[in-house]
This record gives structure tokens, C-alpha cells and sequence, in this order.
């Protein structure tokens, strides 16, 4: 695939080279409603649409990173919410369970687990 890309590249270069020297004739590029200074040539034309075409398409390929990045981001985004849609459903049935336990302890006399007092020391 690279290598198709090259030659499609090769040749695009060849036919500008060639159209730029095969057209030396005198023209005047005119730009709403003014001329532009310093084209005099048909080349020049030509290599104003190159800048223009080369311009369109660095805009195209920021464009397309920027879209690119923005899917990115949604997709990590989507997945961080979706791990915690999972972590809260799981500290849910987690806290039922613990209340079921603690309902059955009360239910059967047992006393509560107790926790161990922390010291707290005199000021």
C-alpha cells in the first residue's frame, strides 16, 4: 500500500513538473476583482493552486486527526462510565448483602460483629 502511494506520488509529481514547464505564456490571475501581484505566468497559476490544494489538505488531515481524537475520547469516556456503572452495582449487592447478615445476626441473637474501640489519646 506504501508503495502504490509512492508512485501515485511520483507521477503527480511528474505531471506538475511537466505542466509547469510546458506553459510559459503570460497571464493575469485576478482574485475579487483585483490582480494579484507578482503572477505573470501560467506557472504561477499553477503553483498558486498547489499552495491552495496543499493547504486544503493539511486542513483536511487536521480535521481528521481532530475527529479522530474526539473518538477516541468519547470511547474512553463511554468505558470509564460503564466501569463505574459496574462498581456501583457491585458496592450495591455488596451493602444489601451486608444488611441481609446484619438482619439475620439481629434475627438470631447473635450479637453484632464488634469493631475494636480505637484509644484515643488525652490531650
Amino acid at each position: 500500500m506504501i508503495f502504490l502511494g509512492l508512485i501515485v506520488v511520483a507521477a503527480a509529481v511528474v505531471v506538475g513538473v511537466a505542466v509547469v514547464l510546458e506553459n510559459t505564456g503570460g497571464v493575469q490571475l485576478v482574485l475579487y476583482g483585483d490582480a494579484v501581484p507578482g503572477v505573470t505566468a501560467q506557472w504561477h497559476v499553477f503553483a498558486a493552486g498547489v499552495v491552495v490544494a496543499i493547504v486544503f489538505m493539511l486542513g483536511i488531515g487536521i480535521a481528521a486527526l481532530g475527529f479522530k481524537r474526539t473518538l477516541g475520547m468519547r470511547r474512553e469516556l463511554r468505558d470509564l462510565r460503564d466501569e463505574h456503572e459496574e462498581s456501583l452495582q457491585t458496592l450495591e449487592l455488596e451493602r444489601r448483602r451486608l444488611q441481609q447478615a446484619l438482619a439475620q445476626a439481629r434475627r438470631g441473637g447473635v450479637d453484632e460483629p464488634s469493631v475494636p474501640a480505637q484509644r484515643v489519646a488525652p490531650n
